[in-house]
């Protein structure tokens, strides 16, 4: 994580990061194990590559010998961020368009020529069963990731429809690991992105290990992550990131919206440079007011385009707000360092949520809803 050189050092912002200090507010707060599933993040990628074989789904053979047009992937919530990823992954080195569909309904344009992957972890997600049944009517081809429920049952009913299991106890947002490296592991089987050399995937993995042994704020619980944190408690959130990181804000904004009940804006650039720059300001007169009150955060990697990092070296120089920082995917590859920063997000967020008071895994609004949408259905 790289502070910007025009922003002051993030320590000047208290003394302590808490009064009643880190791994205090942890062992009051977190008591759906958030920071051990967060801590078993790099854990979980290992074991769902290794998961995702031929030798445990021989029906990968026969999937992988047909001619697809793209990937359609029905989710929602933590269980549709993958499908993000995997559509930028797919941009940058994939052999077919990979397309995320967060609803009840397919697209128009979608024929059985484009593979169906579902994924919903806990197997009873509303939109996604919905999505998927109707695809399914219509001649789909379909893979489904989930810990059982409804939509595991329809490999029963349905010969063209195929399981790809995950693991539960946990919630969705939390199981990214499990979840996305079980629709790497697919997407690599079928040939629609690359296979790493050998020891590719080893090495990546103890490298984001490292990274997140360093980045848990309950080992080092007045360092960076705990102090950028702090910094956010009071203040607007703006998260920023060129196209190729679109899903990893997303997830990050998500992330806050969850686990520490936090509102996030996100921009992409250089999209949002022809448009949302007026607001931020910096040169003349013309700016929303509430910018100086941001705090300003830079998603970067290495391959970025060189005229979007001039871009958004623009924008850090001309920020009105004094908490605006660069934060550096680290990793040689797109994919090492979308986990990279998926792994450092994740600590802030949790961080964020101790500092406020919140138990990271509660989401009440979203649990109340279900029950309310439940009972309407039962009424009718």
């Amino acid at each position: 994580m790289k502070e910007d050189e025009h922003t002051p050092p993030m320590a000047e912002t208290d003394d302590t990061v808490s009064e009643v200090g880190m791994v205090e507010l942890a062992e009051a707060l977190d008591n759906g194990g958030m920071v051990g599933f967060v801590r078993a993040f790099v854990e979980d990628l290992r074991s769902g590559l290794a998961h995702v074989t031929p030798e445990h789904f021989p029906w990968l053979t026969d999937l992988a010998a047909k001619k697809w047009n793209g990937i359609l992937c029905l989710g929602m919530g933590g269980s549709a961020a993958g499908g993000d990823f995997l559509s930028v992954l797919s941009s940058l080195q994939g052999t077919i368009p990979v397309v995320l569909q967060r609803d009840y309904v397919v697209p128009a344009w979608w024929d059985s020529s484009w593979l169906i992957l579902s994924t919903s972890h806990s197997g009873n997600t509303a939109e996604t069963i919905e999505a998927t049944e109707t695809a399914l009517k219509a001649g789909a081809t379909a893979v489904v990731i989930s810990t059982g429920g409804y939509l595991s049952g329809l490999t029963e009913l349905y010969p063209t429809c195929h399981l790809i299991p995950s693991v539960g106890g946990q919630p969705p947002r939390s199981a990214f690991g499990h979840i996305f490296s079980r629709q790497l592991g697919l997407l690599r089987n079928l040939g629609i992105l690359p296979k790493p050399r050998e020891g590719a995937d080893d090495a990546m993995l103890e490298r984001l290990q490292d990274a997140s042994d360093g980045f848990d704020v309950l080992k080092d619980p007045e360092g960076d992550v705990a102090q950028l944190a702090l910094c956010m408690i009071d203040r607007p959130i703006a998260l920023l990131g060129p196209t190729e990181l679109q899903a990893v804000l997303n997830r990050f904004k998500n992330q806050l919206n969850e686990n520490a009940a936090r509102f996030a804006r996100v921009g992409v650039i250089p999209e949002m440079n022809h448009n949302e720059s007026v607001a931020w300001g910096g040169v003349g007169s013309d700016e929303d007011s509430s910018g100086i009150e941001h705090v300003l955060l830079l998603l970067t990697w290495q391959g970025m385009h060189r005229q979007v990092s001039k871009r958004m070296d623009w924008m850090v120089a001309h920020a009105t707000t004094d908490y605006a920082w660069k934060i550096a995917g680290e990793g040689g590859t797109l994919l090492e360092s979308l986990l990279h920063l998926c792994i450092l997000t994740d600590w802030i967020s949790i961080a964020l949520a101790f500092l406020i008071g919140k138990d990271p895994a509660s989401i009440g609004p979203i649990s109340a809803l279900k029950a309310h949408l439940d009972s309407v259905s039962e009424s009718v």
